[in-house]
């Protein structure tokens, strides 16, 4: 955290940006206020990149971007942290974030969040092979679910304000070719796509999964012309098309519970029907997190090389994201830049809304960046967040390891499923 007396932070207006040097942390605003002709939540925390630019030779200097965090209002998380007025525009006037779900004992909230319209529940898979995941190369990790409707009916009872709320969470009863749960996306044809790391001897994969009981599964996908893969990471749907897009990255070679890896860190594209498969994207540290832009033209990858496993974590390495253009006729990813670089842990699991503002899970919650990867403001946690995922207009459900999170924002989803 960088200390507060080194850092002013403007507390009403983006005209003047007026500075306070603070001292504690500001007085909690009851209800939202008006920044030019823009209402700031209550929630939110404006701040100014030059009350921090210079901080000066005496100035204190975070050492560490895993548990230093930038929080200068010195503000109690859950809270909106704005940077540029665009935020506010995404959050409106009357944005709220709050717990939902929690269970301190269990990271039962890590990666693979679905939502499934028909029932408006949000399905998503326990950490595999990490802290609090009660998984290893002896034990798989568990998908489960929780109902919006019941949360909704939840913060109903609770009344006005942003109290957590904690319902209940369903464990999804899976067949044993679902090992290792690490991505999820869709639905698509109704059906969940799990993108599965693998455990041991057991290959990594990509699998339709019935939502409903008894979840038949089919697998699509175990192998590279024979060869198993890594682990399996993340995976998109290409919008406008029906292939998937997947990455495979060492994790769980780094994490325990998978063999010495055989290939390079990739993303691939699967063709559902035929089922080919191809590489189209290299040169990646350890590949992690990918999305789409609206139109389908542009990809984005997360590279989190700077988590290196048991090997531990080195901030020289990269804690980026990179935009592709799509090749229009091939599908591979091609003329790779820099799109953002990450303040606080990782990017990775990565959504974008209807505009093309790009959501990533980090290390103090959920960075969100405008298309052109001006970072635009945080939903801070003050711990990681590994995914997240737009259920519908206006919802955005956030998995936090222990907790889930529920940010209701102005932002409309971007289309995930297929058809």
């Amino acid at each position: 955290m960088v200390a507060a007396s080194s850092i002013a932070v403007i507390t009403v207006g983006f005209a003047s940006w007026a500075y306070a040097t603070l001292q504690s942390p500001p007085a909690p605003q009851p209800q939202p206020r008006a920044v030019n002709a823009t209402i700031l939540p209550p929630q939110a925390v404006l701040v100014n990149s030059r009350s921090f630019a210079a901080l000066g030779n005496n100035g204190t200097f975070r050492q560490s971007a895993l548990t230093e965090f930038f929080n200068p209002t010195n503000t109690s998380p859950p809270f909106f942290q704005v940077f540029d007025p665009a935020f506010l525009r995404i959050l409106g006037p009357s944005a709220t974030v709050r717990a939902v779900a929690a269970n301190p004992t269990f990271a039962f909230a890590h990666e693979a969040p679905i939502w499934l319209p028909s029932t408006d529940e949000v399905t998503f898979a326990s950490n595999d092979g990490g802290a609090l995941g009660m998984s290893d190369i002896d034990h798989n990790n568990q998908v489960s679910k929780i109902s919006l409707k019941e949360v909704a009916a939840a913060i109903k009872a609770a009344g006005h304000g942003t109290a957590a709320v904690n319902v209940s969470v369903t464990k999804l009863d899976l067949p044993d070719t679902i090992q290792m749960t690490n991505g999820g996306t869709g639905p698509f044809n109704g059906d969940l796509i799990l993108i599965n790391s693998g455990r041991g001897p057991l290959p990594p994969s990509v699998a339709l999964v019935n939502p409903s009981p008894p979840h038949n599964t089919t697998v699509l996908l175990d192998n590279f012309f024979g060869r198993q893969f890594n682990s399996l990471n993340d995976a998109k749907i290409r919008p406008g098309t029906n292939k998937i897009f997947f990455t495979d990255v060492t994790y769980g070679f780094l994490n325990h519970f998978r063999p010495l890896p055989l290939m390079p860190n990739q993303v691939y594209r699967l063709d559902p029907e035929t089922r080919a498969v191809r590489v189209v994207a290299d040169g990646f540290d350890r590949c992690n997190g990918i999305a789409f832009s609206r139109d389908g033209k542009t990809a984005f990858v997360s590279d989190t090389g700077l988590n290196e496993g048991f090997l531990g974590n080195n901030q020289t390495q990269p804690a980026t994201i990179y935009a592709y253009d799509v090749d229009p006729k091939t599908e591979a990813f091609k003329n790779r830049r820099v799109f953002a670089y990450v303040d606080t842990g990782i990017a990775d699991g990565m959504q974008l809304d209807a505009d093309d503002n790009l959501y990533a899970g980090c290390g103090d919650g959920v960075h969100v960046w405008g298309p052109d990867g001006t970072l635009l403001g945080k939903i801070f946690l003050g711990t990681t967040s590994a995914n997240l995922v737009f259920a519908g207009n206006q919802r955005l459900v956030i998995m936090a390891e222990t907790t889930i999170y529920l940010a209701q924002i102005a932002a409309k989803a971007n289309k995930l499923s297929f058809p």
